[in-house]
């Protein structure tokens, strides 16, 4: 699982028809301190996240697509949650109203 930050919403009107209906969201990755790692990943948003926001990312082919019943289906990775709070160390990294 990893940490990201929701930075937009990815737009497809060509696609595979697992990804119909489903948004799409562009999520930087972060670091046990909530900075960019400088990596990035699209996933599927099931807990409908919006920008700014911390999640956390299933990034791992089959656990995403065991998350969608769709065991065939091309998709790596999928927004499971919102990060309420992060404590690293014993030291408050975000919480709730920090998130965006």
């Amino acid at each position: 699982m990893k940490l990201g930050r929701v930075v937009a919403t990815v737009v497809s009107t060509i696609n595979a028809p697992i990804y119909d209906n489903r948004r799409l969201l562009l999520c930087d990755l972060l670091d046990d301190s909530c900075r960019r790692t400088g990596g990035y990943t699209i996933a599927i948003d099931k807990v409908d996240a919006g920008a700014g926001e911390v999640v956390l990312i299933i990034d791992e082919g089959n656990s995403a697509r065991q998350l969608l019943d769709a065991p065939d289906a091309p998709v790596r990775a999928v927004v499971v949650g919102i990060v309420d709070e992060l404590v690293t160390d014993g030291r408050v990294v975000i919480s709730g109203s920090e998130t965006r």
